[in-house]
């Protein structure tokens, strides 16, 4: 069970990561540092974007609209981090 706890927060993590690089990078396209012709920064941004786009396009069905400001990356990590620390208190203390 402990490596099944330690693999869920490796899977967290690295999601994580990857909706912080997606507004990265989609931030640098939209202000014209990078050029989507390119194909490597075309091909991580689409990897990127299917990885994160069904989840975020959930939450921003309920948020209000706030303009050219987008939160719910911000809310999904928040969810994540929450989500997991969840699972370790409701697991852990058993097992360490």
């Amino acid at each position: 069970m402990k490596s099944v706890l330690i693999l869920f927060d490796n899977v967290i993590t690295l999601y994580i990561w990857i909706l912080i690089i997606n507004a990265v990078i989609s931030w640098l396209v939209a202000f014209n540092v990078l050029n989507t012709g390119n194909r490597f920064v075309y091909a991580v941004l689409d990897f990127s974007y299917r990885l994160t786009a069904p989840p975020l396009n959930y939450i921003r069905r309920f948020l209000p609209n706030l303009g050219s400001i987008d939160i719910s990356p911000v809310i999904l990590i928040l969810a994540l981090m929450f989500l997991r620390n969840f699972i370790f208190e409701m697991f852990a203390p058993s097992l360490f």
